[in-house]
């Protein structure tokens, strides 16, 4: 499968983006799907990961009630809605699919990755 990420730009704080994440050659649906961020200077991290069909996900707490995972099936394309973005959000987002049906954390556990899309939060 082939992921492609799209959605991030520049943004003032409080803002709000939906980045997308569209599947080829593959389907999303019966996988997790992961959605991580690297910020310039710093390590990978985990911003949300879900079982399949979004069955159950897990949040970053510093992402927690500002950012909700989603997807659509009939799209093949999973999302990751943004609300209230903070400066320290600001990072390049990718988007993964998971070996596994079930939520997986690490991102070692991801084989198919999207390209990134930027993301710039300005205060």
């Amino acid at each position: 499968v082939q992921l492609q990420a799209f959605g991030g730009g520049v943004v003032q704080a409080g803002g709000s983006l939906r980045l997308s994440c569209v599947a080829s050659g593959g389907t999303l649906r019966t996988y997790g799907m992961g959605w991580f961020r690297q910020a310039p200077g710093k390590e990978r991290e985990t911003v949300a990961v879900t079982s399949f069909n979004g069955g159950s996900t897990v949040y970053a707490d510093s992402v927690k009630g500002r950012f909700t995972f989603d997807s659509d099936n009939t799209k093949n394309t999973a999302y990751l809605q943004m609300t209230n973005l903070l400066p320290e959000d600001t990072a390049v987002y990718y988007c993964a699919r998971s070996r596994y049906s079930y939520i997986t954390h690490s991102s070692s556990q991801y084989d198919s990755w999207g390209q990134g899309t930027d993301i710039t939060v300005s205060s």
